[in-house]
């Protein structure tokens, strides 16, 4: 009896592991099933960051038979007088808060709308979304017509109301920006729209049965139990919002190409003419990578607060 108990125990103990010891095996295997997703985002999205960086340091301009020499900082160093980059900087960042704060507000909005129950509310739904359907290019031109200073859409209704006769909207010192930023915050809210339509649809609907058996009125329910049940989307949403309207390009550029006098130049415009226009690459790389850096310090900031205000709560 005591050979068979130990010939168990020392049995039990050369047993290989459970998967036939293939921890390292299913690693591999693991990286193997990720590698096509990998792979894209190595190719198209950090070799050219890296890329980016690297041109940041020399002098490489357009020109098949100029050589490109290594500079060190000073790209960056010229960035730090350059009062029409950080003019274009302050630009950007005036236009992505002025887009991504109303959108999200009227997306909110719009949001808690559509999963209200309501008639035709699949139609609603459907509407809602046409813009996010449109390419960039057709939007600029689409809210050009509207624009428009003799037949635009616009001006013709401020005619009709006796309100003057009607104004260049996009080529005013004082309307350009606020003209693009109504443009923005209109192609915007259907992505945010749908976002936070998710989070709202995903919000347990016995806790808003509970909230209103203890007498909540709606702003009550919405601020102790929509908002907390909302809030990682909208984080998240916001954040991203942040980060596409900074960036943004193709909107702007088919609208005012940065006009007038430069008050709608985002950073995007600024790099994009020292690159194509005037075929100063390294320094085009070096806006780049600036803006990056900026965007990423002030987007941590923003996590970074939220994030302890959720934590507090």
């Amino acid at each position: 009896m005591a050979l068979v108990t130990a010939t168990a125990r020392s049995g039990r103990r050369a047993a290989p592991p459970r998967g036939g010891g293939g921890g390292h095996g299913r690693g591999g295997a693991t990286w193997f099933l990720v590698l096509p997703a990998l792979l894209p985002i190595l190719i198209l999205s950090v070799g050219p960051l890296l890329y980016g960086i690297a041109l940041s340091f020399t002098d490489a301009q357009s020109g098949r038979t100029r050589s490109t020499q290594w500079i060190g900082t000073l790209n960056f160093q010229d960035l730090l007088h350059d009062t029409l980059f950080w003019d274009s900087f302050r630009i950007g960042l005036l236009w992505a808060v002025g887009v991504t704060v109303p959108q999200f507000v009227l997306a909110l909005g719009l949001a808690l709308l559509l999963n209200a129950d309501l008639r035709m509310r699949w139609l609603a739904r459907a509407l809602a979304i046409i813009p996010w359907a449109m390419p960039e290019v057709v939007v600029g031109i689409m809210w050009r017509l509207v624009y428009h200073p003799d037949a635009g859409i616009l001006n013709e209704t401020v005619r009709d109301l006796g309100l003057g006769d009607g104004r260049d909207w996009l080529t005013g010192l004082a309307t350009a920006l606020p003209a693009v930023i109504v443009v923005g915050i209109w192609a915007g809210m259907p992505q945010t729209t749908v976002a936070l339509l998710a989070g709202l649809q995903n919000t347990p609907h016995e806790l808003h049965e509970a909230a209103a058996l203890d007498g909540a009125g709606a702003w009550r329910r919405f601020r102790t139990v929509t908002w907390p049940a909302i809030r990682p989307v909208a984080l998240a949403v916001t954040a991203l919002n942040f980060i596409w309207n900074f960036n943004s390009f193709a909107l702007v550029y088919v609208l005012t190409s940065g006009g007038p006098g430069g008050r709608t130049r985002l950073p995007m415009l600024f790099a994009y003419e020292e690159a194509f226009r005037y075929g100063q690459f390294g320094y085009a790389a070096a806006m780049g990578c600036v803006m990056v850096a900026v965007v990423s310090v002030l987007l941590a900031v923003f996590l970074a607060g939220r994030l302890r205000g959720g934590d507090d709560a």
